[in-house]
């Protein structure tokens, strides 16, 4: 199946048999990952009446998703979407919704809280990756491929601002433990509708066969050769982002300004992501992806930089905003990349490992910049959290002539999986 026009556009997706579908199932899945952060920590929370407990649950639960992923990938790619998916989310919805019955009321025992949450995180079903794994199968236009790509994160970029808002309104009426419960019936119901669609049913798992033929290991060493620029970018703008939430929250309170503005900077952020992502998806690029990947990090961290020089509220808003108009762009860059330079059967772990370099590189700049906001002036924070993308940016740069095994360095099509476009061009979570 495939999809192609002179000059696609967003709409000829959802023109394919089956995309709207699909899209919508996968992204209600994936609405679960917008709730399930914010409902465990208020959970954890009310439960035990421990700041500090309900962080180190969440960072158990985090660290167990994040670098599993591409181990649960590996397991789509090997026996397919419907024979993976359905036992992972039925088990992560399960530990979720017993998270949920164990936390609900206060008083519940700490190991066992512990416990569920490093299980369920260890289960996490990869809905992203999945999704952009079957948009690298169906779709044959590069363009049209660009174009899904931006519109996955766009969206998804929407799904973590409105997940919050949905815990929100469930605590209105509810313990914080039915916002939990309700992250469990969201990603169960929408990975199951996901992965009966016609449209994921016709995606062969061909990983089975390479691995039958002896090949798994060499593929495997292929596959992190080929990774290795948009993992670095990818972690250097995941660097960057979690840096940006802790330095917004220390710019508000060292200008005496209340909580409530670090949402609205921070939506900011979004908001320019988004546009980015979209504008970034209708172009017709003339130059390759993989000289794009380098600017577009490079732009990111100037705009960072410019943060770092704003002495209000409102010039740090449009600072954010800047720099978030090249987050999306870099991100869908880097996962086209992977895509493209995936050999067949390794399309889910290749979008895995980088939406597990976005992960690991927003843990580690958040936890980064809290180390540094207590010890250098808070410009020279932005600045540093510039430099981290900056720095990715150079070196891909250095390796952007590097030839990739069974690819067009040039256009980053792999293998002569997808025909070479037009315009001469070549993404987690």
């Amino acid at each position: 199946m495939s999809a192609s026009a002179s000059r696609p556009s967003y709409a000829a997706l959802f023109r394919m048999p089956h995309a709207r579908r699909t899209f919508a199932a996968a992204m209600t899945g994936r609405l679960s990952y917008g709730v399930v952060s914010l409902a465990m920590m208020l959970t954890t929370t009310r439960a035990t009446g421990s700041y500090a407990v309900a962080g180190t649950v969440m960072a158990l639960f985090g660290a167990m998703s994040v670098f599993l992923s591409p181990a649960r990938a590996a397991l789509i790619d090997r026996h397919g979407a419907r024979r993976a998916l359905i036992p992972m989310a039925s088990l992560y919805a399960g530990l979720l919704t017993a998270f949920a019955v164990t936390a609900w009321r206060p008083g519940a025992p700490v190991p066992v809280i512990a416990a569920l949450a490093v299980a369920a995180g260890a289960c996490t079903p990869p809905l992203g990756p999945t999704m952009r794994a079957v948009w690298g199968e169906v779709v044959q236009d590069e363009r049209l491929l660009q174009r899904a790509y931006s519109l996955d994160g766009v969206v998804e970029e929407i799904l973590f601002v409105s997940g919050p808002l949905v815990v929100g309104a469930v605590v209105q009426t509810a313990p914080p433990a039915a916002a939990v419960a309700l992250s469990a019936l969201l990603v169960w119901s929408g990975t199951l509708a996901f992965v009966l669609s016609p449209l994921v049913a016709g995606v062969r798992p061909p990983a089975a066969r390479t691995a039958r033929g002896g090949h798994g290991g060499r593929t495997g060493r292929t596959l992190g050769r080929v990774l290795a620029r948009p993992v670095v970018v990818a972690s250097g703008v995941g660097l960057s982002l979690g840096a940006v939430d802790l330095l917004v929250m220390a710019f508000a309170e060292r200008h005496h300004h209340g909580a409530g503005v670090v949402a609205w900077v921070l939506a900011a952020l979004s908001l320019g992501s988004a546009l980015g992502g979209l504008l970034n998806g209708a172009v017709d690029w003339r130059l390759a992806p993989g000289a794009r990947l380098p600017l577009l990090a490079g732009a990111l961290g100037l705009a960072l930089l410019g943060a770092g020089l704003a002495q209000s509220l409102g010039a740090l808003a449009v600072a954010v905003a800047c720099a978030g108009f090249f987050v999306a762009p870099a991100l869908t860059t880097s996962y086209l990349m992977a895509d493209a330079a995936a050999p067949p059967g390794f399309r889910t772990q290749a979008g895995a490992w980088v939406n597990t370099a976005v992960n690991a590189g927003s843990s580690v700049g958040t936890a980064g910049a809290g180390l540094l906001v207590g010890r250098l002036p808070l410009g020279l924070c932005f600045a540093v959290s510039g430099a981290a993308a900056m720095a990715a940016a150079l070196a891909c740069a250095r390796n952007a002539r590097t030839p990739r095994p069974g690819a067009d360095a040039g256009n980053g099509v792999a293998g002569g999986a997808r025909p070479a476009v037009t315009d001469g061009a070549r993404l987690p979570g």
